[in-house]
């Protein structure tokens, strides 16, 4: 007996504790594994007792196979390999039978597993959407459609604010949709959103902004607003279908508080000449620029420049961007074609008296004709054209006038302008370029030592990037306007009146100190408020479309 008992000591001696509890604890989680297959299976309505199988399966043969073999870690790990590979078979499998947000082990699905239920509830919480109606949207159940929608509409939103994003554009491709925002002016790319999470987010969308949902293919725009805390944002949607699908628009609509004509980016001469106007009672001004130049802007803050107690001051407009305070603003809707012109409706204005007149949208021979009878009876009128520069301007108003005598006589000059980014004061660097680039700009090379351009990301000594709290690593906060200007005098009048050509105009525009929009714009990359690399973008002449050759 006590040989026996020896025995049994002398052989137990060879069980390590540490590997018992290791196989043991191993068991212990597949055993919850199995089970959760098996009812995760029934759930998204999959072959569940083939999937169990293959869990169970795997996993027992593994642990058999684990017996067997002298080495135990190498064991272990066929044990942890043939586990791991069956259960994620099966993760890949029912993720293709579920919606986007209710699949796991996405990078969505992992960084969510650190942020706690009620810290994301109190996030959506805080971000309250207002349908078209007016009314608040309530948060949706959690795992539905509905609520991944608005899930998703809020990440986008907030970061999108957050960036100080004004427009998004979602682009539709073969196999995901493309998404742009629009920070001052300029595109910057997101990362793409799959097709089939960018249709909840859609359907989300257009039903906040009382569109059609089933409507796909035609043109369709809504509205909603978005409130958080003390700010309330209004967002414009529009919709268009397209032979890969529906392009969809954000558009921020926001009003803002007018700009103020010292605010706009001036020159100290530019600003003191507008200001002048405030003194005169007769004339008119012409302010120019492409789309999206801030021409309107510019045409606000003209108007608002004389004191509106001591003025009466109008202005007529087809899409007014904005509410004037004390200004009154008439606006030519589509049902005024019926029985009036725009033409017609600016003499409407000016027969009831004003003292100043914004007159935005001018581009018929009509409206230029009564502005131009409007500022030789007494008033101070400010139009808005599209034109490329001043003497681009000028000629388009010669023609539309038609009479060079009475445009000539009413004009008290023209601008043409430009918005320019402005460089991050936080974060822009300074550096001293090459001789040849000041040559090639013409910039004094004795009295401009350095100029600035765009923060670029600093690392610290563990490799992270330092992203700039201030642009968030654009390397530009807010914009600026460049201006091209001129002011007509008696002689320049002489000279519009009776100049054979748009060069001689012109070359008697330089004669009086007129600088075009690049050496402007040099003033500003001098004085390091935007960059020579801005410059070119804004200047730089779109590229035409290349024609595809015929078959």
């Amino acid at each position: 007996m006590p040989d026996l008992l020896l025995a049994a000591i002398e052989y137990g001696g060879y069980i390590s504790v540490i590997k018992l509890l290791t196989f043991l604890a191993f068991f212990f989680l597949w055993l919850p594994l199995v089970t959760w297959v098996h009812n995760d299976a029934k759930a998204v309505e999959t072959n569940d007792a083939f999937w169990t199988g293959m869990v169970l399966g795997a996993g027992a043969a593994a642990m058999l196979i684990w017996q067997l073999i002298p080495i135990f870690i190498i064991g272990m790990l066929i044990y942890l390999i043939a586990v791991a590979a069956t259960s994620l078979a099966y993760v890949k499998h029912r993720n293709t039978r579920v919606m986007d947000f209710d699949r796991i082990l996405t990078a969505e699905h992992l960084k969510n597993l650190f942020v706690s239920r009620e810290k994301k509830l109190d996030a959506l919480k805080s971000f309250t959407f207002i349908t078209a109606n007016k009314n608040e949207v309530p948060l949706p159940e959690p795992r539905t459609p509905d609520f991944f929608g608005y899930k998703m509409a809020y990440e986008l939103l907030a970061d999108a604010m957050w960036r100080r994003a004004n427009n998004i554009m979602f682009t539709p491709g073969p196999q995901e949709y493309k998404v742009t925002y629009y920070v001052d002016g300029a595109a910057l790319k997101q990362p793409s959103m799959s097709r089939d999470q960018i249709k909840f987010l859609i359907h989300f969308l257009k039903n906040i902004a009382d569109l059609d949902i089933k409507e796909k293919r035609k043109p369709q725009k809504g509205a909603f607003a978005v409130s958080k805390g003390m700010d309330n944002n209004e967002w414009e949607v529009k919709t268009a279908g397209s032979t890969v699908g529906e392009q969809v628009l954000l558009k921020l609509t926001t009003q803002k508080d007018i700009t103020k004509l010292a605010e706009l980016g001036l020159m100290p001469d530019q600003l003191e000449q507008l200001n002048s106007f405030q003194h005169l009672k007769q004339g008119l001004f012409i302010v120019a620029g492409p789309k999206k130049s801030g021409v309107t802007s510019t045409l606000y803050s003209l108007v608002r420049n004389h004191d509106a107690f001591i003025n009466n001051i109008n202005t007529l407009e087809k899409h007014p961007s904005s509410q004037i305070a004390n200004i009154t603003q008439h606006v030519f809707s589509p049902s005024d074609t019926g029985s009036t012109t725009y033409g017609k409706k600016l003499q409407e204005v000016i027969r009831m008296g004003p003292d100043i007149v914004g007159v935005a949208d001018c581009e018929d021979p009509e409206t230029a004709r009564t502005a131009c009878e409007g500022a030789k009876d007494g008033k101070i009128i400010y139009v808005a054209l599209q034109a490329d520069s001043v003497i681009q301007a000028v000629a388009k108003w010669l023609k539309l006038v038609g009479d060079r005598s009475l445009a000539a006589d009413t004009l008290l000059g023209v601008s043409s302008q430009r918005l320019m980014r402005k460089l991050c004061n936080e974060c822009k660097q300074a550096y001293a370029p090459n001789k040849e680039l000041f040559r090639k700009f013409n910039i004094n090379a004795e009295k401009t030592k350095v100029l600035y351009r765009a923060g670029r990301v600093i690392y610290d000594k563990h490799g992270k990037p330092s992203t700039c709290e201030n642009c968030h690593g654009i390397g530009y906060v807010g914009r600026t306007a460049v201006f091209e200007m001129i002011m007509i005098n008696d002689d320049l009048r002489k000279i519009v009146k009776h100049a054979k050509s748009l060069p001689e105009i012109g070359t008697h525009f330089r004669r009086a100190k007129m600088l075009y929009l690049q050496e402007q714009t040099l003033r500003k990359v001098v004085a390091g408020t935007t960059a020579i690399n801005e410059m070119i973008r804004v200047l730089s002449a779109p590229k035409p479309k290349k024609q595809k050759p015929k078959q």
